[in-house]
């Protein structure tokens, strides 16, 4: 399977990001620099966390308009599987792959420690090796975190089933509505969150339940193949 890890200006977990999938997972992954305009030659789309363009403006808000993100979005809409994790997260919301938008953390402080999440949808490609319900411990480290929506993109939201990691009960760390940690497209192919599974995936690190989400996406990309062939036969 082959991995696109997108790079802006001041990305700075590019690395973690590229280290999970090619030193741990040993899948093949290349970096795209945020002035290209193709990304024909990958199966997904990797968008690490950091301080793009400075967090000018809005955090995501310039990233939004890069270059790369006009095939990004292409992409999406023709089922790529798509992943961004903290800034990542805001720059997929910016650039309207996902609803709602992620303000400043309630106390205003940044933070950064491990946090427990809950599994709410382990039906997605990037889940599907997680149990409903299970509790998993993956880093944070954000300013920006708090996610908000209306009501009514709330009401979708729930009802659809897109909101795939909520912060454990009594452990919201930044004023997230709902305790929402993570959310999907309705199409499924586009997932944000703002824990780092990239920086779980060992042991040696402290934390290891983040690799299993990379693992579900190469599992996923290649039951999609072998389904392919099927069909071909």
């Amino acid at each position: 399977m082959k991995f696109a890890v997108i790079v802006f200006p001041g990305s700075n977990c590019d690395i973690d990001m590229y280290e999970a999938i090619g030193s741990v997972l040993t899948e093949e992954i290349t970096y795209v620099r945020h002035t290209e305009t193709s990304l024909d030659d990958y199966d997904a789309i990797l968008i690490p966390g950091g301080f793009s363009y400075g967090d000018y403006l809005r955090c995501g808000a310039i990233a939004r308009f890069a270059p790369i993100m006009k095939e990004v979005i292409r992409k999406a809409k023709e089922g790529v599987p798509i992943f961004g994790t903290c800034n990542g997260f805001q720059i997929l919301t910016e650039a309207g792959l996902l609803p709602g938008a992620l303000q400043r953390n309630q106390d205003l402080h940044f933070i950064c420690k491990p946090q427990r999440l809950v599994v709410e949808n382990n039906q997605t490609a990037f889940t599907h090796l997680y149990d409903k319900g299970e509790e998993i411990v993956l880093p944070i480290a954000h300013a920006e975190g708090n996610y908000y929506c209306d009501e009514q993109t709330l009401e979708t939201l729930e009802k659809n089933n897109q909101i795939v990691f909520r912060y454990a009960k009594g452990d919201n760390p930044n004023g997230s509505v709902n305790n929402i940690a993570g959310i999907i497209n309705e199409a499924g192919n586009v997932l944000g969150m703002m824990p780092h599974p990239e920086r779980a995936v060992e042991d040696l690190l402290g934390y290891s339940d983040g690799l299993r989400l990379f693992k579900a996406m190469v599992e996923a990309h290649q039951q999609k193949l072998q389904g392919a062939k099927v069909r071909e036969g």
